[in-house]
Order: structure tokens, then sequence, then C-alpha cells
């Protein structure tokens, strides 16, 4: 029996905002309600409920941090939580619940804080779309659910708000649906996802039935606590795994799924047929970094049995989940970045590229840890928000082109935008000291070197820098250098478009501070320690030469991309130059290694296969048999009909005929008329007399 009920845990340490963190999420959810109320002329009305409400949700992430912030400061460790009973079944309560940690804050302020630039943004880009009212009602409800992920301290409520992110960026994705390449392209997304979120509800399940809860926090008794872990770590799975790798792995996937990881990754680039917007949204700050924000909220799950160091630190890439989480993300960063050097779409450039930067941080969970690959997710949100929204700038002021060989020579026309660009590019590439990519960057080829497993996924960054390095300068090349080959001329966007670019241009540049050796204090808040500005962390054994491999790295990248690109401005229909150099090797790379081949060649086909069995069954066999049930009824029916007709209605007919001609033989004797009722009374008085006469002889 399911009893529905709300009550509240009582917590006597939480404080005000804490409490108040239900509101977050709640208020761009509660905008997009009204705005779906609103006709579609009221745009200036739509625009200000979604952009207010992010605001108001900004203030409220902004007093969350700095309140974290200041217990951090104090040596205290800030984990807030506010839990309430939502339904039972039976005897057994099934909670929800709210947390603030070091972890939510940082999420929670960066997502607000570039969706809002986002919103913003959207106002000039998406001017002249006649549906401006209800993209905006789907990107308040996108940008509630994200931070609905991030706020939740129950794996119940954050899959909810996972799903519906899921939703949301179906109806974002294909919001021009007209076009059958986006109605295509967010089935093929939500399908894919949804591919992954099967294991992760799988793995929910599957950790209830374990520990009884699906809080994260609870006083002691909550799923990612020691308890539930030492029980976890006793039940045995398949394959040598306990039962907390084998939830482990499958909550993996789910995140796989939705952070574009390899073999699930397929959807993403094809997300790029959704306004520019909404590329900026899911691939850089919110939906695809769902996945990677998962993976570090469930971390002390994942590294659930792996040996402590001396520090009393846990040895990361040590259970068999991270070890699998460490491989895939290495592997996708390389396989992304060599799709990437031979796409032509600017945006889909961008989303292999984003593909690839997911592989990073989720090797930097696996190989470093949480403060590892959430420093990467941080500062990869900035510049890639920045590199898609500059794509829509560039896109905009060419008359909506995308093919990068039918533009060149912007910097000229757009200068505003080619400076912005090129700092998102920089950072991307993780161009030395100035920029935030490189000190993230570094920091996961750090734990990459220092894995004591192996050091495959160490050389495959490596590699994945070079070529993140020659793709981005092979892009910039072709649309801000050279000459103008598109069609009309180019201009600069319009200030609402332009002033989020170079907002997000400079923390691309800044946040790079807060992550250095000297003053490492993101992994210091992250991991609860306390943080020092000191010059020697420069002097750490091995980080020089680290940061000088990375260094020569990245500058062998942009020197082949110059070499091949620098200035030229081939015509838009010329090979280009890798495909002249090497067309064994850029054949498959533009055709995206064959994935969407194989995948319609096997696991499409078979589904097809089936679905033709199933329709054949269904013509031919279950068809048939419901037909013939349906011939017997109808001889049955009319059977009925006959003996209903023929008998019953017959002999009732017959009587009823009977009783008519009765009552009318009466009807006619029952005249009026008292003369013949004399007559009939005489008549049966002779009558009578000659029957007692008769009966009377002797």
């Amino acid at each position: 029996m399911i009893q529905a009920s709300i009550a509240f845990t009582p917590q006597s340490a939480t404080s005000a905002i804490a409490g108040l963190l239900w509101l977050i999420p709640a208020l761009p959810i509660v905008a997009a309600g009204a705005i779906a109320l609103l006709k579609q002329p009221r745009r200036k009305l739509a625009a200000g409920l979604a952009i207010g409400s992010l605001s108001i949700s900004l203030l409220l992430s902004l007093a969350a941090f700095a309140h974290v912030v200041a217990g951090w400061a104090q040596g205290a460790t800030v984990r807030e939580f506010v839990n309430f009973t939502w339904m039972r079944f039976g005897v057994t309560p099934v909670d929800l619940g709210w947390l603030l940690d070091p972890l939510a804050a940082v999420m929670l302020v960066m997502v607000s804080f570039v969706g809002l630039l986002i919103f913003i943004y959207t106002v000039g880009y998406m001017a002249h779309d006649e549906n401006f009212t209800r993209f905006f009602c789907f990107l308040a409800l996108f940008a509630g659910a994200m931070l609905g992920v991030i706020v939740a301290n129950s794996l119940l409520l954050l899959f909810m708000c996972w799903e519906i992110v899921g939703l949301t960026s179906y109806l974002l994705i294909g919001f021009w649906f007209h076009k059958p390449s986006a109605a295509a392209a967010a089935k093929k997304a939500f399908i894919t996802t949804r591919v992954g979120d099967v294991f992760f509800l799988l793995g929910i399940v599957w950790l209830f039935s374990q520990t009884g809860t699906l809080l994260f926090y609870n006083h002691g008794m909550g799923a990612l606590e020691p308890l539930a872990l030492s029980v976890l770590l006793t039940q045995h799975a398949a394959l040598g795994l306990s039962a907390a790798g084998a939830i482990g792995l499958l909550i993996f996937a789910g995140a796989a799924g939705k952070s574009g990881q390899l073999p699930l990754h397929v959807w993403l680039p094809d997300a790029m047929e959704g306004p520019t917007p909404v590329s900026a949204l899911i691939h850089a700050a919110t939906m695809v970094a769902a996945g990677v924000y998962l993976i570090a909220r469930v971390y002390p799950l994942m590294a659930a049995g792996a040996p402590l160091m001396p520090s009393g630190a846990e040895a990361v890439g040590a259970t068999t989940a991270l070890t699998v989480v460490a491989w895939v993300g290495a592997a996708t960063a390389v396989f992304a970045a060599l799709i990437a050097v031979a796409q032509n779409d600017i945006k889909r450039i961008l989303a292999y590229s984003t593909v690839s930067q997911l592989g990073y941080m989720m090797a930097g969970l696996g190989l470093g840890g949480v403060a590892v690959g959430m420093f990467h997710l941080i500062t990869h949100a900035f510049f890639k928000s920045l590199l898609f929204l500059g794509a829509g700038s560039v896109i905009h002021g060419c008359h909506e082109e995308q093919d990068v060989r039918r533009m060149g020579g912007l910097k000229a026309d757009m200068p505003l935008t080619f400076v912005t660009y090129a700092v998102g590019m920089l950072a991307l590439c993780g161009f030395p000291i100035f920029f935030s990519g490189f000190w993230s960057k570094d920091g996961i080829l750090e734990a990459a070197h220092g894995w004591s497993l192996s050091q495959g996924p160490f050389y495959l960054l490596v590699f994945g820098a070079v070529l993140t390095a020659f793709y981005m300068t092979r892009q910039v090349c072709y649309v801000f250098f050279g000459h103008w080959r598109g069609h009309g001329h180019a201009h600069e966007s319009p200030r609402v478009m332009t002033l989020p670019l170079a907002i997000l241009a400079f923390f691309a540049m800044a946040l790079g501070v807060i992550g250095t050796p000297a003053w490492p204090w993101f992994h210091a808040f992250l991991e609860n320690r306390a943080a020092h500005f000191d010059l020697h962390g420069f002097a750490e054994p091995g980080l020089g030469l680290l940061m000088l491999t990375s260094s020569l790295v990245v500058f062998l990248g942009l020197s082949l991309g110059w070499a091949l690109y620098g200035n030229k401005s081939p015509a838009p229909d010329a090979p280009d130059a890798l495909e002249k150099a090497a067309p064994w090797l850029w054949r498959p790379l533009r055709d995206r290694l064959y994935f969407d081949e194989i995948y319609g060649a096997t696991v499409i086909a078979f589904y097809a296969g089936w679905a033709r069995v199933a329709d054949w069954l269904d013509r031919r066999i279950w068809g048939g048999l419901v037909a013939l049930v349906a011939w017997l009824f109808g001889l049955g029916a009319r059977l009925n009909r006959f003996l209903d007709t023929q008998w019953v209605d017959g002999v009732f007919d017959k009587t009823c005929e009977e009783f008519a001609s009765g009552g009318g033989l009466l009807a006619r004797i029952e005249s009026g008329r008292v003369q013949n009722y004399l007559r009939i009374l005489a008549a049966a008085v002779v009558a009578l007399a000659a029957i007692l006469l008769w009966s009377s002889r002797p």
C-alpha cells in the first residue's frame, strides 16, 4: 500500500540558506510553468521571467557558496541537508532531500551563472524566431531540472530531475522540428541516453535493495556513508565484483550516456541541430556535465574498498569501477579528438571537442579524484560556453552559414567575436600559464602520470592534447584568417550577444588562478583542507618537467595546425590539406570512424529484424487468431440473432397477437349499450336454466 506524506526530518545544525536551497531549482521551474501559459507574442515577459528567475537562483547560489566557504575557512566541514518522507510502501519510507556541500555549492554557482549568460545571449540570437516564448519555456525548465540534479540528497530525486533534463534536451534539440535532421537528432539523443538510464535505474534499485535507502547522507545512515558502504562491500556480485563495484558500474553507464562517453557518444554531435544557445547549454555547462557530476557525487561508492594511502586518503583508481572510468575516459578523449580533426561544421567540431573534454573529466575522476575532474569541468564550462556562443555569433554574422570552408577573414569583420573566440580556443588547447585550461588539463595529466596501475591513460591523454591544439587551430584558421569565401558580407553580432562572450572570456582566463600548484584553492576547498599560497608548490618533484611536456605538446599541435592551414584560403570545394596529405586517414575520420554505420548494421539492424518478425507474427499469427476469434463470435452473434428473431421473438409476438385478438372481441362486447347487456343477460339466464333442467333429469 502506498501512502503519500511529507514529513521533514529536523536538522538542528542546518542553516537558513540550506533550508531555502530548494528554491534554486524551483524558481526556474515555476517560471517555465508560467511561460507555458503565455501567448507567443509575450516575448519580453517570457524572457524576463526566465532571466529573472535564474538571476534569483544565481543570488541564492552565491549565498550558499559564501556560506560553505565561510565554514571551510573556519576549519569546519560544511555538509547540510534536509530530508523528508515523500511516500511509504507499507512500512517502508521513500525519503527525498536536498544537500549543501562544497561540491554542490561550486556546481550551483557555475550552472546558474553560465546559464544566465546563455539566457541573455539567447535574447539576441533568437530575436526573430516565431517561437521565442516557447524556447524560453524549455530553457527555464532545463535549467531548473539541472539545478535539481545538483541539490538532490537522494539518488531517486536526482534521477527524477535527470529524466526531466533528458526530456527538455529532447525538446530543445528538436526545437526546429520542421527540419527532419533536427527531429531525428532529438530522437537519437533521447533514445541513446535512455539506454544508459536503464542501467542507471537498475543500479538505483539494487542500491535500495541492499541499503534500504537512496539518501546520500542521513546522520550516518545514508547510502554514501560508512555503514551502508561496508554492507555493500560484503555483498558479492558477478565476476568477482562486490555490490558496491557492480552498482558503481551501473551508475557509470547512466553517466556515460549523459556525458557522451564511448560507446554512447553518438547522440551528442548530432545534437548540434538545435539552436546554438542549446548547444552551449547542453554541451558546456549543464546536461553533459551531469554525468561527470553524478560520478563525483557518488565517488565514495565508486572508491569503496580502495586501499588507504599513508596520508589516510583513498587511493584513486584502485577499484574496478574507477579503473573503468579512467580507461573509458581516456579512450573517449582520443577517439573524439581524432574525429574532430576532419569535421567541417563549426558546431560539430566543438561537439566532438566536448566529447573529448568530457573524456578528460572522466579520466580525471578515475585517476585523480573528485577535485581533479571537477576543476576541468568548471573551467571547461566557461571556455566551451564561450566557444559555442562564439560559434553562434559567427553563424549569426555569416547569415546562418556553418561550414568553416565557406567562411574566412572574419577577424576583421567580427573583431570582438574573434578576440573572445581566440581566448576560448587557447583555453581549450591548454595554452601555458595564462589560460585556465592549462592548469585543469595539467592536473589530469599529472594524475595520469602518477597512476600506479598503468601509464596507458597518460599517453592517450597527451596524444589527445596534441589533437586538440591541432583541430582548434584548423578551425580558427578556416574561420578567422585568410579571405572571405562565403556569400554576402559578414557583420559583428549585437552587444546583447558579445557582452556574454566578453564575460566568459574573462573567466576562461581568470579561473586558472584558483588551481595552480602555488595556490590550489579549488582542490583544497573540495577536499576540505586548508589552502595556502606557496610558490614552492611549483617545486614538486617532476612537476616542472610535466608542465614543460604539456606546453611542448600544445605548441606542437598549434604548429602543425598553422603549418597546414595558417593564413590560407582554399576554395570551399577544394580538398582539405590533411585530406591531400593522408586521404586514407581523412575519410574514416570524416565519416566518424563509421560508428553510426556500425550501429546501423548491428544494433539497429537487429532490432529492425525483430520488428519485421513481430510485424509478421502480428499480421499472420496473432492477427489470424484475432480474426478467427472475431469470426467465431460473429457466428455466435448470427445464431443468437436467428434464435432471437425466429423463436423468442416469434413466440412472444404470436402470444401478443392472440391476446390482442381476444381483447378485440371483448372490446366489441363492451359496447356501452344497455339493451345489448340485457340481451346477453337474458341469453345467459336461458342457458343457465337449460343447464339446470338438463342436470335435474331423473
